[in-house]
């Protein structure tokens, strides 16, 4: 939506290189959710939804955690726009959180789209951060952070992926802005800093062997959680024979797996392999949609 320009700025002779720039309307969302478990059920503290971020918690198999799944009203987002989510699990809770489909990064017509996430977890306590793709388009600029503070005892599962337009349709981006920070905190202490950076024609800087030999869709996984490498070899058999190029380590008390894929459907179909074996039960029912 645009503000009306005055007549005396669309009399003749006022060319648009003379008009003033006209603020266009943005979207802003912020979702704050927390759950707590003292009786050994999960049960919900916090549910605070504002402008474009909605949070929406659909029934659940007996024996699934607690899930949410956040829901952009906007329907994409741009330039300008700007949304936040802070999620708490509490000592002892189990929370899964998700989004309805994938996020959609729009081509921009000035400034840069900002996504902020803050997860805490607490001991004793599990939470699996897996939202589905975030798809950018052409000419899109997007700025996105993740913090995350773990407790000693507690148990963090995180996913991010990113796809380079709908590769379904054919869809080449060959101008893009990202940048993605991830920092992970356990008890206290820095166990995970990561940052991404692309800025410019995509295609050709994920195009090198160095870089991304091809890819259109990348993703990263990383479990936090006392017993974080003992899960390194289901992760690499899990991985085994995929169509997408990746790898997965594990060090003090940590665990990262890197997934990159020519197609965006073949990345989805062995990210989705990887994150089932790790929580040990099937994702929300939104990933089948």
């Amino acid at each position: 939506m645009t503000a009306a320009l005055s007549p005396a700025l669309t009399a003749p002779g006022i060319t648009p290189a003379l008009r003033p720039a006209v603020a266009m309307q943005r979207a802003v969302g912020i979702a704050r959710l927390a759950v707590h478990a003292p009786d050994g059920v999960t049960r919900l503290v916090e549910n605070y939804q504002s402008g474009s971020a909605k949070l929406r918690f659909p029934r659940t198999e007996i024996g699934d955690p607690f899930t949410a799944v956040l829901i952009n009203t906007a329907g994409g987002i741009t330039g300008g726009d700007r949304f936040s989510v802070s999620v708490t699990a509490g000592k002892g809770a189990a929370l899964t959180v998700t989004s309805q489909a994938a996020e959609r990064i729009y081509r921009r017509s000035s400034g840069h789209a900002g996504v902020e996430t803050r997860l805490t977890v607490s001991d004793g306590a599990t939470l699996d951060w897996v939202p589905q793709e975030t798809i950018l388009f052409d000419r899109s600029a997007l700025r996105r952070s993740l913090a995350a503070d773990v407790a000693a005892g507690g148990r963090l599962l995180a996913a991010e992926s990113i796809v380079l337009g709908r590769t379904a349709m054919g869809e080449t981006v060959r101008e893009a802005t990202l940048t993605d920070s991830w920092r992970i905190r356990r008890d206290g202490r820095l166990v995970f800093a990561d940052g991404l950076r692309l800025d410019g024609d995509s295609s050709a800087i994920l195009a090198g062997g160095a870089t991304g030999n091809g890819a259109v869709a990348l993703a990263t996984v990383v479990l936090v959680a006392p017993d974080a490498e003992a899960a390194l070899d289901a992760a690499r058999a899990a991985l085994e024979g995929s169509a997408s190029e990746a790898g997965a380590s594990a060090w003090n008390g940590a665990l990262v797996a890197r997934l990159i894929a020519r197609d965006a459907r073949a990345l989805r179909t062995d990210l989705i392999r990887l994150l089932e074996t790790l929580r040990g039960h099937a994702l929300p029912r939104v990933w089948n949609c």
